[in-house]
């Protein structure tokens, strides 16, 4: 079994963060006259991918209830790959995991289909570091449709491809399990996200190949991608800031619901290092309660939080005036 042990941040690395973030924009900035070349493999691709999606909608109504049953294990699964895996252990080291565990989590990524967990990182590293700048891969003043699909189907802006070459990947660069999945995504990608789920239902409840395909497959691919996508784009345009008013990152409820718990965005980019990536959201993150449930069974240790004494000072200091506590400092 492991211990595990809450790690606490200082107020300097704390203030050191917010500075670095609220630099960048004004350095780097958007370029609103920067046109932008349509990549067409991707765009019909996605449009083709959605289209299967919306009809394996139509095929839920002719299939097993047990086959959407697993589309929705393999949602909520593969999702917990994503954010507890790729997002808070892998791109901010926010808790440590036992080998078991981490191997699990780059399966289940795997599964979610949002490429491998290598570049999954590096371009969650950067859009932390150069948040909403032509820097960031999925720049939010780009608009709601670029920052949440439309940065996939065009070519990188400059600012994106020179700075992500300065993204620190040396500690994944020294993981073989995440090296291995780089090497071998998409044979893995093939058995895990593709074979795996449509031969399940197949096998054990006689579901329909075609059926399974769409359901197993297309649906809850293009369920899981949207749902990610939103804390790119929603929980960047709507929500309160009361963390930092000078970012664009809110708190966006709805978000996080659907997210199994991501859409604290203000707080996340407020204080990336700590495993809750929310304040007060805590009790309806599926991803933060699962994580504390691995700590309880020895799986997860070292969990990062934030001290109450730096939120309270982060609050007061850049937050929009909407937390509790600024509103009892203010009358």
């Amino acid at each position: 079994m492991c211990m595990t042990t809450e790690m606490t941040t200082t107020e300097d690395d704390t203030k050191r963060s917010s500075d670095t973030h609220m630099k960048l924009p004004a350095e780097i900035g958007t370029d609103y006259t920067f046109k932008r070349k349509i990549v067409w493999f991707n765009a019909i691709g996605f449009l083709l991918l959605h289209l299967c999606g919306l009809y394996g909608v139509y095929r839920v109504f002719y299939a097993n209830a047990a086959t959407f049953l697993w589309m929705g294990v393999l949602a909520l699964a593969s999702g917990e790959g994503v954010t507890i895996g790729a997002h808070r252990l892998f791109s901010h080291k926010s808790f440590k995991a036992t080998l078991a565990l981490r191997m699990l989590l780059v399966i289940l990524q795997t599964i979610a289909g949002q490429n491998c967990l290598y570049i999954w990182v590096r371009d969650h590293r950067q859009h932390h570091k150069y948040s909403d700048t032509d820097a960031d891969p999925h720049n939010a003043y780009r608009g709601f449709f670029f920052s949440h699909v439309g940065w996939l189907m065009s070519r990188k802006h400059p600012a994106v491809i020179s700075k992500g070459k300065t993204i620190d990947m040396s500690d994944l660069e020294a993981d073989w399990i995440v090296m291995l999945q780089k090497k071998y995504y998409k044979p893995l990608y093939v058995v895990f996200a593709l074979a795996l789920p449509i031969f399940v239902p197949v096998y054990f409840w006689n579901e329909t190949w075609w059926n399974s395909l769409f359901i197993s497959y297309f649906l809850r691919y293009i369920v899981v991608l949207n749902i990610t996508w939103l804390v790119n784009s929603a929980a960047h345009f709507y929500g309160m800031k009361p963390y930092d008013s000078t970012m664009r990152p809110s708190e966006c409820m709805t978000v996080s619901i659907l997210s199994q718990g991501e859409g604290w965005h203000n707080y996340h980019h407020t204080f990336p290092w700590d495993y809750r990536a929310a304040e007060f959201g805590t009790r309806v993150s599926l991803t933060t309660l699962t994580i504390d449930a691995l700590a309880m069974l020895g799986f997860a240790y070292d969990l990062r939080t934030t001290s109450k004494k730096i939120i309270q000072q982060r609050v007061l200091r850049t937050g929009d005036g909407s937390h509790p506590i600024s509103k009892s400092a203010a009358t």
